[in-house]
């Protein structure tokens, strides 16, 4: 059996009592973030992970669950540190692995099809966790451009310490991945340039909102052509030079706060981000025009409230992180996976489904 890892999360995820006052919200309405703007309504749809759910995995424990449209039409999600029974560190420790989804009506929630690796979840490729490099390996996004994906992911020595990142890639939807060769040093843009989240446009660029896997850091924004998306020395930045946003300026933040995981995605001829707010304790959501639109003044609200233990309901999640769109979602009728996790107690450490309407 692999040894539990070293996993201090405590302070990593915010906690629980943080952000508890906004239960006077009422079960199932988000609380707008600006005057006149209107609620939405958000429902919790369905636990996707854990006992009766995973376990013919061997994967009752894990979290992300960032999911992707793959090249022959099923989705994939793609889950970090997951175990075999529901707990944190409990046997057979993987990372990142993954499941397939036939799924069409999101509504009734998402039901898995089949694990990447066989009957039980494989880790995408085989390493050794805790070794004298690094502990485990997170993914940070996954996007499809034609017929092959790529994953960012993170290699970790320690949560929130990034030794470096990497893209890997697969040409079979999801079965097999190998890596392309990409890897990014861990302090590249102040290190800003490690979590990450990517959409591809209609221009033939993919755009790049990233941040430090610290969730107390802002974020920048890249672009590189999808063609040269594993080629490290093709990504631009974008930033603010002599009272001038550009690219190839050196890149400056395009927004201040305190980013946790994020899902950059264009969606019904807009853009829309969804992202842990860290420093608030909830699920934020924007809608903009392009990436490189405003931020300050574009259209956003909070989405999901972190809440208490004991205190929760369908827009009030305690430990929440995460919250990643998934295929199938339309700004006025979305669907986030959405993260949680125990940190005294090892579990819930699961994935889950929700719906907000409204939004758009």
């Amino acid at each position: 059996m692999t040894p539990a890892p070293k996993l201090k999360r405590s302070t990593f995820l915010k906690a629980a009592a943080v952000g508890a006052g906004a239960l006077a919200a009422g079960p199932g309405v988000a609380a707008a973030s600006r005057t006149g703007v209107q609620a939405v309504l958000t429902t919790k749809v369905a636990d996707l992970t854990g006992p009766g759910l995973t376990d013919r995995f061997r994967m009752q424990a894990t979290d992300l669950g960032i999911p992707v449209r793959t090249p022959d039409g099923r989705m994939l999600f793609m889950f970090g540190d997951t175990f075999e029974e529901p707990r944190v560190g409990g046997g057979w420790w993987r990372s990142p692995v993954a499941l397939w989804s036939t799924t069409t009506d999101l509504n009734s929630g998402v039901r898995w099809s089949g694990a990447v690796g066989g009957a039980a979840a494989q880790q995408l490729w085989d390493y050794p966790h805790d070794n004298p490099t690094f502990s485990t390996v997170l993914p940070s996004d996954v996007i499809t451009i034609g017929g092959s994906m790529y994953l960012h992911a993170m290699v970790n020595k320690g949560l929130g310490n990034v030794v470096w990142t990497e893209i890997w890639r697969s040409d079979n939807s999801g079965a097999s991945w190998y890596h392309t060769g990409a890897k990014f040093p861990s302090d590249l843009d102040g290190g800003l340039f490690q979590l990450l989240t990517w959409g591809e446009g209609n221009d033939g660029y993919v755009y790049v909102y990233s941040t430090g896997f610290q969730r107390n850091k802002p974020i920048i924004l890249k672009r590189v052509r999808s063609n040269q998306i594993a080629n490290p020395a093709a990504y631009e930045p974008w930033g603010y030079r002599d009272g001038v946003w550009a690219w190839a300026n050196p890149a400056t933040p395009i927004l201040n706060g305190s980013f946790g995981e994020m899902s950059l995605r264009p969606l019904g001829g807009k853009w829309v981000l969804t992202w842990f707010n860290a420093g608030d304790y909830r699920i934020d959501g924007i809608i903009m025009d392009t990436p490189t639109s405003n931020l300050y003044t574009a259209h956003r609200q909070t989405l999901i409230y972190g809440g208490a233990w004991g205190q929760e309901n369908d827009n009030h999640v305690a430990q929440l992180y995460g919250g990643y769109v998934i295929p199938g979602s339309t700004l006025s009728d979305m669907h986030l996976a959405v993260s949680q996790w125990n940190t005294d107690a090892g579990w819930p450490y699961r994935v889950m489904q929700f719906r907000v309407r409204g939004f758009g």
